[in-house]
């Protein structure tokens, strides 16, 4: 496709698209991740809307860079508070239940990703370490929902009740297997189990990384697989697929 008979956006229009400022997509371009081009030197900045369309096809990464740059986010791929990521929640089962090749799976998935992100509000209210709030993205063709946080993560939330714990991935082991009590904050770990007894009763993936703990799981194997990240940062980042 030449330049000629691709679709072109202006920078006030790629920003409009993506959700951001102008500001940020000038940080974006410096950076590399979202360059734009000009048709002559020194005139009107563009960018190409199949980039863009790539940019945002790529859920995970965008997630994964948001919590371990600390990169800005589009959004609407965005939910400052419970309020916005229940509303988005209830549009993702509805258009889940629409579709005939998801309708069997949209409770169930759906149940999974509302206890995952409502533990993100729930246990981090008042003491986010930096933003508040959640990405939280779904792409229905890729049979995919991804959610990330940038708070205390699991570590920190079980140790205060559990302080022998000593790192990331016994925190991880013990949210997903261990009983504790009804109790905040421990209730992160009860809801975790809920999740885990969903996913082995059904066909879906779960990857789930916080701190620098890795658990992967599938109705495949009920053995916990967790592993060690090679990246570190505090929050999660969780991967859901069908």
């Amino acid at each position: 496709m030449t330049e000629e008979n691709e679709k072109l956006l202006t920078i006030g229009e790629t920003a409009e698209m993506l959700g951001v400022s102008i500001m940020t997509l000038r940080r974006w371009d410096e950076s590399g991740r979202m360059v734009s081009f000009r048709k002559k030197e020194g005139g009107n900045r563009y960018y190409r809307k199949a980039d863009i369309d790539i940019f945002l096809s790529d859920l995970f990464k965008i997630a994964k860079d948001w919590v371990l740059k600390e990169s800005d986010l589009p959004e609407n791929l965005y939910c400052q508070n419970s309020a916005i990521f229940q509303a988005r929640l209830a549009k993702i089962e509805n258009m889940m239940i629409a579709n005939k090749m998801t309708e069997d799976f949209a409770s169930r998935v759906v149940s999974i990703a509302g206890e995952i992100g409502n533990n993100s509000f729930d246990h981090n209210l008042a003491q986010w370490p930096d933003v508040p709030g959640i990405f939280f993205a779904f792409d229905l063709n890729k049979k995919q929902i991804v959610l990330a946080d940038r708070g205390l993560g699991i570590f920190k939330t079980l140790k205060r009740v559990k302080p022998e714990i000593e790192n990331d991935m016994q925190a991880l082991n013990v949210a997903f297997t261990e009983i504790i009590s009804g109790r905040a904050p421990e209730e992160r770990g009860n809801g975790l189990k809920y999740v885990k007894f969903i996913i082995l009763k059904n066909n879906i993936n779960l990857f789930f990384q916080t701190g620098n703990a890795i658990l992967n799981l599938s109705a495949n194997s009920s053995d916990l697989k967790i592993s060690q990240a090679k990246d570190n940062f505090h929050g999660c980042l969780v991967l859901i697929k069908w």
